[in-house]
């Protein structure tokens, strides 16, 4: 079964242009938080991801998909800490701001406003599908 995710990145760390200008593929790596290590551990091959710029902007751009689960971060000399590899999907025609999100019925439960500093969140399939509606993106990923 799908599940689907929001992954945050300060852009000026890793923005969608780095993504990009990566032929798409990324290292989801330097997540140092045991909540959000979870949920990378539950990612799965396939898995969406909205691709969200937090800092200043604070708006999904885009979407991802995992095309590698859960292995070491070779970054973390103690061993603890994993990260995934994901793909770009595509560019949002309507990048999605938080305070957009914080106004739509179908987001009040949303763990993004009731967790903000979390940096790898599951997103609902009724959130999902309702954000994708509002970016401009069809909720269908092959």
């Amino acid at each position: 079964m799908v599940q689907y995710w929001l992954l945050k990145t300060e852009p000026n760390e890793w923005s969608w242009q780095h993504q990009q200008n990566n032929n798409g593929i990324s290292q989801w790596d330097g997540v140092r938080n045991a909540q959000a290590q979870n949920n990378m551990k539950a990612m799965k091959v396939g898995d969406p991801c909205f691709f969200y710029h937090s800092g200043k902007s604070k708006e999904i751009v885009g979407i991802v998909r995992v095309v590698k689960e859960f292995y070491p971060d070779p970054s973390d000399t103690s061993g603890k800490y994993g990260m995934v590899d994901v793909e770009a999907v595509s560019l949002l025609e309507n990048p999605i701001t938080l305070s957009q999100i914080k106004q739509e019925e179908e987001c009040k439960d949303f763990v993004l406003i009731k967790q903000p500093r979390l940096s790898v969140v599951p997103v609902p399939d009724n959130v999902w599908k309702h954000l994708c509606q509002l970016g401009g993106f069809s909720d269908t990923i092959s």
